[in-house]
């Protein structure tokens, strides 16, 4: 598997709930933090579902 380095860009406020849980499942919770996560196909799930808050970039 190839790893991403996932980074939050905007913020979950006045988002729904599964949106705001789906970023903490993935580490994130606040603008402009990053984390670095082996791409399976539920990372990627995850990211489909929140890619309006976050920037992918692959390593």
């Amino acid at each position: 598997m190839s790893k991403v380095k996932i980074t939050q860009s905007r913020s979950d406020i006045k988002r729904p709930e599964t949106q705001q849980r789906t970023l903490r499942a993935l580490g994130l919770g606040k603008v402009n933090k990053s984390v670095e996560v082996e791409l399976t196909p539920q990372i990627a799930g995850m990211i489909t579902k929140v890619n309006h808050l976050i920037t992918v970039q692959e390593l």
